[in-house]
């Protein structure tokens, strides 16, 4: 198996078309406390995917996972992080597409009361093969129907695209509400939210 990446949280092994995730353990915590929290969000992840794999939504395919070992099975999407692709000097003239399409990404998870937690472009890759988006990492998403969790993670989107992608912003933001108001029909609620959200973080930095 190959390591691909390691984070707080994670190890991700790619094992020929397929990628397993391990949950790390933390010493800083109690053991029970650990084995329980790690259980709970591998759980959580694999019920996310599962509900992905039924919408066919372009996110990987979950193929097994195990609480004990605290590990998924997906499929490995061979492709580029959309980080990277608008990067690339060849997208300047065609971001706009791109960030319609993050948006309706979005927009489809949050029609089924799914929140992804961490919505950056460095989370979605555009697939070599087919070109098409698809979203990874869900390890912090969850199931959730109020509209502020919702427009927060509208608004971590913003922030990352404006922070990650600021050659292109406000624009390529304005393009993916575009994308999320065209495919989302409860968009107005989410928005009004967002703009609270938003003056929060505004006043906090006060």
């Amino acid at each position: 198996m190959e390591l691909l990446a390691q984070g707080a949280e994670a190890k991700i092994f790619r094992d020929k078309n397929k990628v397993i995730k391990e949950r790390l353990s933390k010493d800083y915590r109690l053991p029970q406390l650990d084995d329980s929290l790690r259980k709970f969000r591998t759980r959580r992840e694999a019920k996310v995917l599962h509900k992905l794999g039924d919408m066919k939504f372009p996110s990987p395919r979950l193929h097994d996972f195990c609480d004990n070992r605290m590990m998924i099975t997906m499929d490995f999407v061979e492709g580029q992080t959309v980080r990277d692709v608008l990067d690339n000097e060849s997208t300047k003239d065609d971001y706009q597409i791109l960030a319609q399409e993050i948006g309706k990404k979005l927009a489809l998870m949050h029609t089924k009361d799914i929140i992804h937690g961490d919505f950056t472009t460095s989370n979605i890759l555009k697939e070599t093969r087919s070109g098409e988006l698809k979203v990874i990492d869900f390890g912090l998403s969850f199931f959730s129907g109020k509209v502020e969790d919702k427009a927060v993670d509208l608004f971590l989107l913003d922030r990352a695209l404006a922070s990650k992608h600021f050659q292109f912003y406000p624009g390529i933001f304005e393009h993916t509400l575009k994308g999320y108001k065209d495919t989302f029909p409860e968009a107005e609620a989410i928005l009004a939210r967002f703009e609270q959200v938003k003056n929060r973080g505004r006043n906090k930095k006060k």
